[in-house]
């Protein structure tokens, strides 16, 4: 039977107690405190996929999605950047063993970049020649790394995969190969740091491309051959309801002073308890229902190397509808939460902001039908 808890079981209090300390100073400062960093790397979040035979944490698909939401949970920021950057060190399970060595014998790699195929990659004799820009890469103010995706061409001529689309092929870069192109202004998830960055004529070597499809990843363990739509999907999921338990949170604390209000008590006590009490409860089911498709589908993965067609569907329609409720409860109280939520210094306002902020990404935009 799958059980869930409250994120704040999930990570030791000191932690999460230091991380929220300085969320309002790494907004200030456009990107993750070095404080928050510190701990980043210190517990190896950064690395949560990546096999414990090359440092990393060697977490399970389930694992991993607790300590993302938690992270969530306790600050909007720091939850999306590990998500984004652990979710691109993933792409360890897929890169030529040189690569994989380069990069991961850094105690702090972290891949930033994008899944656009805003690229192009010309095959030459010596290696790929690419050049395009992307945007959005979380955590581009201190990655290791960028990784983009390229539309491959051969003498000028876009080649084709075997269903005639475009061929399309995943790079990874060096942070001085790229240039940071600074332009995230967003009113949330801005400690975040995701700027975009332009790569222009760099020639590469032929091991700096890999491909994220079923049957091309290199490593044995079970995460690197889960489907990677379904994988996104429930990682981006557990941002959303990790801080959507933080605004219900913050939300039960602003409630009970307003009761201790004369003018309030009387008249909202019977409304905003009952408001607050049906939004935890619809959040805790969407969460339960997530969280028993998630457990289902990677047991299948551990015992059988794979996921029924299924068990992916409802992997989907589970993360898209916690999506949904997510989003739906936090803006149904926000309006009973006075001017407090729509004051930037406070950390209800920031949890409101980032929220809405992260679920712009396209990936999560529609609801479960």
């Amino acid at each position: 039977m799958t059980n869930i808890h409250h994120p704040s079981t999930i990570i030791e209090p000191v932690l999460y107690g230091t991380l929220r300390e300085f969320a309002a100073d790494a907004e200030l400062l456009g990107r993750l405190h070095d404080d928050q960093l510190s701990i980043i790397y210190q517990q190896r979040w950064f690395n949560f996929f990546v096999p414990e035979r090359f440092g990393g944490l060697g977490l399970s698909l389930p694992e991993a999605l607790r300590l993302e939401e938690a992270l969530a949970w306790t600050d909007g920021s720091v939850g999306w950047t590990v998500t984004l950057c652990s979710g691109a060190n993933w792409f360890a399970g897929f890169l030529a063993d040189s690569a994989r060595n380069v990069l991961f014998d850094n105690r702090k790699a972290c891949l930033a970049g994008s899944g656009k195929p805003s690229g192009v990659a010309q095959i030459t004799d010596a290696g790929y020649l690419v050049s395009g820009e992307w945007n959005y890469a979380t955590g581009a103010m201190h990655a290791t790394a960028f990784t983009t995706n390229c539309i491959i061409e051969k003498d000028g001529t876009p080649l084709q995969d075997a269903a005639g689309n475009p061929l399309i092929q995943s790079f990874w870069f060096y942070t001085d190969e790229v240039s940071l192109r600074k332009n995230w202004h967003t009113i949330g998830m801005i400690a975040t740091g995701s700027h975009g960055f332009s790569i222009k004529d760099v020639l590469v070597p032929f091991d700096r491309s890999f491909v994220l499809e079923p049957g091309k990843a290199v490593l044995p363990d079970p995460v690197f051959h889960f489907p990677f739509l379904q994988f996104a999907e429930a990682t981006l999921a557990v941002n959303y309801s990790g801080m959507a338990v933080r605004f219900l949170d913050l939300c039960a604390v602003i409630f009970e002073e307003k009761l201790q209000r004369p003018s309030h008590r009387f008249l909202a006590e019977a409304p905003l308890r009952k408001m607050l009490h049906n939004a935890v409860g619809e959040l805790e089911t969407a969460r339960l229902h997530f969280y028993t498709a998630i457990d289902k589908a990677w047991d299948s993965m551990t015992a059988t190397g794979s996921v029924p067609a299924g068990m992916l569907a409802d992997m989907s329609h589970t993360s898209r509808h916690m999506a949904t409720i997510a989003r739906e409860k936090v803006d149904a109280l926000y309006p009973f939460c006075g001017i407090a939520a729509a004051d930037p210094t406070t950390s209800i306002s920031r949890v409101w902001r980032d929220l809405h902020t992260a679920s712009q990404h396209a990936l999560l935009t529609f609801p479960a039908s």
